[in-house]
């Protein structure tokens, strides 16, 4: 049997409990709302997904820690000694993982800055790559190769980043040494024609013009532009047609040699 005195407990708790209970669920319903308000305003920006995963992940864990507090004074909790507790706790957990948090700054201030997206061509500490994705910690470049390099992104927010991608276009600039032997008209007129792959594009029309004399040749330089995507198979390409055109106007690549000339 329960006398009447826990019966008197039993209700006196309810009443306190009913209370916070509502609070709880207030709470929550209240949290759904602001994510799915935040979800649709980060949609309308360009932001990257880990930009935007990030946010929601974080304001997830600061409006929880809101509710959590605001339930234990209403159940009648001190939250001052676990504010401070949680203080002195973030403070350690700061130095332990300071690393870790520098990384976590400089991906937002990536995501933030947009220096390059995923897909770009970059240039970051000199580790050439097209980037994979944006980490919160690290940012991962996949190397003409096949090989995955890992960034921290401490390291590439200190680094200077060339991006390749971002205009579109990229020039591509091959320097090749022909005989003195061949006309300099002659050789100019081989690299254009060389120059005449699909993947070229002629605005701004291809340039081929003389670099330097040098002690055994004359340095051309051939200028084609064309889309980054296509910049690697177009390189390839000329340079293929390059030797084929030189062939065929008997144009005399050149190596390191020395003249001797023998007086009587």
């Amino acid at each position: 049997m329960i006398s009447p005195e826990q019966i008197e407990k039993l209700v006196d708790f309810a009443k306190n409990l009913l209370p916070v209970a509502f609070i709880f669920v207030v709470g929550l319903l209240v949290i759904r709302v602001i994510l799915k308000l935040v979800d649709r305003s980060l949609e309308k920006t360009r932001l990257e997904r880990a930009a935007t995963s990030l946010i929601k992940s974080l304001l997830r864990v600061i409006l929880y820690i809101i509710l959590g507090m605001i339930v234990a004074e209403q159940a009648g909790i001190k939250v001052t000694g676990i504010v401070a507790l949680a203080s002195v706790a973030s403070l350690a957990i700061s130095l332990s993982f300071q690393n870790a948090l520098t990384n976590v700054i400089g991906g937002f201030t990536l995501l933030s800055t947009h220096p390059f997206k995923s897909g770009d061509y970059v240039e970051i500490a000199g580790q050439g790559g097209t980037v994979q994705s944006i980490d919160v910690t690290y940012t991962r470049l996949t190397t003409p190769d096949n090989k995955i390099i890992a960034i921290p992104n401490s390291a590439v927010v200190a680094s200077q980043i060339v991006n390749y991608s971002s205009s579109g276009t990229r020039r591509i600039d091959i320097t090749v040494g022909a005989s003195y032997d061949a006309p300099i008209p002659v050789v100019k007129d081989a690299l254009l024609r060389a120059a005449n792959v699909p993947a070229t594009l002629f605005t701004p029309a291809p340039f081929a013009g003389v670099k330097n004399y040098g002690d055994n040749a004359i340095d051309y330089v051939l200028q084609v532009w064309t889309s980054s995507a296509d910049y690697w198979p177009a390189f390839y390409a000329i340079n293929e047609n390059i030797a084929k055109e030189f062939e065929a106007d008997h144009i005399e690549f050149t190596y390191p040699h020395l003249n001797v000339h023998l007086d009587k």
